[in-house]
């Protein structure tokens, strides 16, 4: 009897299904990210879906929610569940506070009871092995951390819950009408893990208005997307492979190895988080929403108030309405002023993340960002042109180089061992044979500094540029990109830098 050893050979509905279900289930190793082929074929399913319910806002809502939370089910496993909580939590207190004839204590409590929820919940999973530790060590005991997992893009929700929250109460926004959609703003996938940060009075209205994409704004967000994938997937993840050589073994590379991981690493932690938030504002934008600017060319600053204008947009302008402000902002004289800017940006810097060099690093921005404010009288008398422009920017740079070396290292004396590395023992040949051996690395770095002196409008200018271009030189460059990220990509996906946060 004749078999067919192709139909022998073909899977079992069985094991078609089996299959399915292994590819949705979560991973702890490999998260979903925007920079894999899973979540482009998962997008690629979700959008006809969403075209379809585009014009009925209720089911519309409910799959962008659905599709929203098996999204980060895939990034952070049943920590899904506690998003859930989180959002209606808030919603059911944001409720109770708009009800008629509520008192302004009643109000306050809510408002108090939310923030215990959502920081209370953050606190424990991000902090309490470092308060911990920090406690067992005061006392000279033996300390054994908890066995914790950091649930992805914690912080960044965490902080649209408590802005919601604030601005309800203070009646600059009206709550979300429904727990859907409060659930839509919080967990809306393009922001969700890793920003950029959405206000809620920004936001809730582009639900309600329910406005449909432009040709334009779709072929907007693909070139953002293009962008963004080639800023992470092509030249972070390429460059990051020298830079962990460095950071990974402090003192063992010469001094220009060392000067070239530093200033490596502050162009890798560019290229990953604001390639993340292009491709966020892309996603979001083919989808017909808005998200703002996350990152404007923030290594073009000329100093360090300009650079916190420039980077992080969404968590700077956070910190600033909803701390700095609060504590007094410059209202209160100079003193207060500085020491307010010192709390914000120590705040800022445990942020980021459980241990003493992330405040050691916030407390330093915020050190700057005092002197600078202490020192604009004198600024403003000193000469503006050229020669200034570049001492200032140069100097801003320094800075901000030298202290991403205390937020990659491992701890504060290796941050020290790597800066006393770079600091000596340079001669031409050590340039000589690091371009000959990375001349890739040095060109990708190239391109990324290039971009940072063109002209500011050059975003602007490259999207309209693309979106006049014909269909098939829009698929040529895709397929180039992708193409790109094929070359490039070591063995396995690296995630975003800013999922740790």
């Amino acid at each position: 009897m004749y078999i067919n050893p192709a139909r022998d050979s073909m899977p079992s509905l069985t094991e078609i299904i089996a299959a399915i279900g292994r590819y949705l289930v979560y991973d702890p190793d490999a998260p979903l990210l925007f920079s894999s082929g899973t979540f482009w074929a998962l997008f690629i399913v979700f959008m006809p879906l969403y075209g379809l319910l585009r014009n009925r806002v209720l089911q519309m809502s409910a799959f962008v929610v659905a599709f929203s939370l098996f999204f980060y089910y895939k990034c952070s496993g049943w920590f899904a569940l506690l998003l859930v909580s989180t959002s209606l939590v808030d919603w059911l207190l944001s409720q109770a506070m708009a009800t008629e004839g509520a008192t302004r204590s009643f109000r306050r409590g809510c408002v108090v009871l939310s923030l215990l929820s959502s920081l209370s919940v953050l606190a424990y999973f991000k902090y309490a092995n470092f308060f911990l530790w920090n406690f067992h060590a005061m006392l000279g005991g033996n300390f054994q951390p908890l066995d914790l997992v950091l649930p992805v893009g914690i912080s960044f929700y965490t902080f649209q819950s408590v802005s919601y929250i604030i601005d309800v109460y203070k009646n600059k926004v009206q709550p979300a009408r429904t727990w859907l959609e409060y659930a839509f703003f919080l967990s809306f996938f393009p922001a969700l893990v890793a920003g950029p940060i959405v206000r809620a009075d920004y936001f809730l209205p582009q639900i309600r208005q329910n406005r449909h994409a432009s040709r334009n704004e779709v072929y907007t967000g693909l070139w953002l997307i293009i962008l963004g994938v080639f800023k992470k997937a092509v030249i972070a993840d390429y460059i990051a492979m020298y830079n962990e050589l460095i950071f990974d073994a402090p003192g063992a590379y010469t001094g220009f190895e060392a000067l070239m991981g530093i200033v490596g690493y502050a162009m890798q932690i560019y290229c990953d988080f604001s390639g993340y938030s292009d491709m966020a504002i892309g996603l979001a934008l083919i989808m017909g929403f808005r998200l703002a600017l996350n990152f404007d060319f923030p290594y073009k600053a000329r100093n360090i108030s300009d650079f916190w204008h420039r980077w992080h947009i969404s968590l700077s302008t956070w910190l600033r309405d909803y701390v700095y402000i609060p504590l007094g902002g410059n209202r209160k004289g100079k003193v207060r002023t500085y020491v307010n800017l010192m709390a914000t940006m120590l705040i800022g810097g445990l942020w980021h993340g459980a241990a003493w060099k992330f405040v050691l690093w916030g407390g330093v921005h915020g050190a700057g960002l005092a002197a600078h404010k202490a020192a604009a009288p004198v600024l403003s008398k000193i000469p503006d042109n050229r020669l200034m422009h570049f001492t200032g920017w140069l100097s801003t740079m320094v800075f901000v180089v030298v202290l991403w070396v205390f937020f990659r290292a491992d701890s504060a004396s290796d941050a020290l061992e790597i800066i006393g590395s770079a600091s000596h023992g340079f001669s031409v040949e050590q340039l000589s044979a690091f371009a000959a051996s990375r001349m890739l690395w040095l060109i990708l770095m190239g391109v990324t500094i290039v971009s940072h002196f063109l002209p500011s409008d050059i975003r602007e200018r490259s999207a309209l540029w693309f979106v006049g271009l014909p269909w098939p030189a829009k698929l040529i460059i895709f397929m180039l990109t992708v193409q790109c990220v094929l070359e490039f990509r070591s063995s396995e996906v690296a995630p975003f830098i800013y999922f740790q946060f």
